[in-house]
């Protein structure tokens, strides 16, 4: 591959083992190209006009300047140069990162940890990063568009190829909706910040989350959201009743699905197989949700690489629910929506400004605004 093809990587690291290891395995990939380290924010803003990368891998922890002081500094020069944090899967690492998420940074990857050997270390930076690097780098010959901005709300001429036409399917106005289940992934943390807090407290239907994301990071990520909204935001627990006005965010590394117990329902958890390299996994809930709701489910599919959601999405269009899909121009990366979308299962594809209130206008549909559907109603 060219040089010119090829994604330029910077690698900002205090340490020398971190900095060695990431440079190694990224080296494997020809399409990728580390172009300079530095061990501090400091460094590496004053070598990014020179050695101009494609994308940044930030540490949280360096002395002298530290990641969040590093993105802050970035963005009020550069607000489009993707940042991929490499940071501990701790608590302490998990509200780091969801700090970075909100001051710019477009994804993460965790730090592997008592893996046992160098190999298998390199084995689970190569599978996580490397293709966030290319989704992040779509004009190097990534598999997914993408915007690679910090704000998906700002309008940026874009350089990807043209959006082909998209067929929608008829939206249905009458079919009343008694839950709302979301998917998504690259650029969540955000796009929830975005819809979630726009939501009535009155919110008449339960709201069940997938957000691809570990362990520890999906407790906090629920608690940095409930703050936010007026709805109730929490990490899920099995057994929690399914009550309008609530959301829930399926917790790392637990598959989340519905349970229907007479005229009530309520959450179940599981560690079953992956799916799409996934758990929590986007299409196991949905599949659960189309189960126990039928053609009252409403989907919502927002920013994501990969496809998971797919599958689910055409099980709850089997069924005659409704899907909407967030458009390509105001996701950070457009695979989850974009699948659903090609697949010409989206009701309506909107970009993300509008995504609340339409969630809002399809939960109220047949209902009094201060008539709450009954708990767990089906």
């Amino acid at each position: 591959m060219s040089d010119s093809k090829r994604i330029r990587v910077m690698i900002v690291d205090d340490s020398t083992v971190i900095r060695r290891l990431l440079t190694q395995t990224l080296a494997e990939d020809p399409s990728v190209e580390v172009v300079g380290t530095a061990p501090n924010g400091k460094i590496a803003l004053a070598k990014i006009p020179t050695l101009k990368p494609d994308v940044l891998t930030l540490d949280i922890e360096m002395p002298e300047m530290d990641g969040l002081q590093t993105l802050t500094e970035l963005r009020k020069v550069n607000k489009t140069l993707p940042v991929v944090m490499f940071s501990t899967l701790t608590q302490r690492g998990a509200e780091g990162t969801l700090d970075a998420l909100e001051r710019g940074a477009n994804d993460y990857v965790g730090k592997p940890a008592n893996v046992g050997s160098v190999t298998e270390a390199m084995n689970r930076v190569r599978g996580e990063m490397i293709p966030k690097l290319k989704a992040l780098c779509p004009q190097k010959g990534a598999p997914a568009p993408t915007r690679n901005r910090i704000a998906a709300t700002t309008p940026q001429p874009s350089t990807a190829t043209p959006t082909p036409a998209i067929s929608l399917r008829p939206r249905d106005r009458k079919t009343r909706v008694d839950i709302l289940a979301i998917g998504v992934s690259t650029g969540g943390p955000n796009a929830l910040s975005t819809v979630l807090p726009a939501l009535p407290g009155d919110f008449p239907i339960p709201i069940v989350i997938v957000q691809h994301m570990p362990p520890i990071f999906t407790k906090h990520l629920a608690d940095r959201l409930n703050q936010k909204c007026e709805i109730e935001v929490a990490e899920a627990k099995a057994g929690d009743p399914l009550l309008p006005g609530h959301a829930w965010i399926a917790p790392g590394d637990f598959h989340m699905v519905t349970e229907v117990h007479g005229t009530t329902a309520q959450i179940g958890l599981n560690q079953g197989e992956q799916e799409n390299s996934c758990r929590p996994a986007v299409d196991v809930l949905f599949r659960s949700v189309a189960k126990s709701y039928g053609s009252n489910t409403l989907a919502c599919v927002l920013t994501g690489m990969g496809s998971d959601g797919l599958e689910g999405c055409k099980v709850i269009a089997d069924k005659g629910g409704q899907i909407i899909a967030q458009d390509r121009d105001t996701s950070v990366v457009w695979g989850m929506p974009a699948a659903v979308t090609n697949a010409g299962l989206a009701n309506q594809v909107l970009p993300l400004q509008q995504v609340s209130s339409e969630l809002t206008r399809h939960a109220l549909n047949g209902r009094h605004r201060r008539q709450l559907a009954s708990v767990g109603a089906l």
